[in-house]
């Protein structure tokens, strides 16, 4: 795997004094934690995106949740209309600042074998999304 660079950077960058923020995608779009998953798989349709950020009543991120997650969800036997994002987001409550360097990024995403991670400020709010691609 390898990362994906979502801006382009300078030619004179170092790769690995390179920090989150100069790689991150912006954190669109971001949906609240009490959306049920039906709702969720539209807005990814309606959005031609893989990927949601979650964030709660307040702002604050919470998560992130993938098209191939809600699905299964909703494939399930288990599965009710009253599921709500916040129920299902489980060990996916990881996050990472925009100012650690981008090897201290991957180090950690392979370790915990995310594809994605949520980038969020000082205060919990989503700046952007940090993907790995294969």
């Amino acid at each position: 795997m390898t990362l994906v660079q979502m801006q382009p950077r300078p030619a004179s960058a170092n790769p690995v004094h390179r920090t989150v923020a100069e790689v991150m995608d912006a954190a669109r779009p971001q949906v609240c934690d009490d959306m049920s998953v039906e709702v969720a798989l539209s807005v990814m349709a309606a959005a031609r995106t893989g990927r949601l950020v979650v964030c709660d009543q307040d702002g604050q991120c919470t998560g992130l949740v993938t098209q191939s997650e809600l699905t299964a969800v909703r494939d399930s036997s288990a599965y009710t209309d009253r599921v709500r994002l916040r129920d299902i987001l489980g060990d996916h409550r990881s996050f990472t600042s925009p100012v650690i360097t981008m090897a201290e990024a991957e180090h950690a995403m392979r370790s915990r074998r995310l594809g994605a991670l949520p980038v969020v400020d000082g205060q919990g709010s989503a700046l952007g999304v940090l993907a790995l691609s294969l």
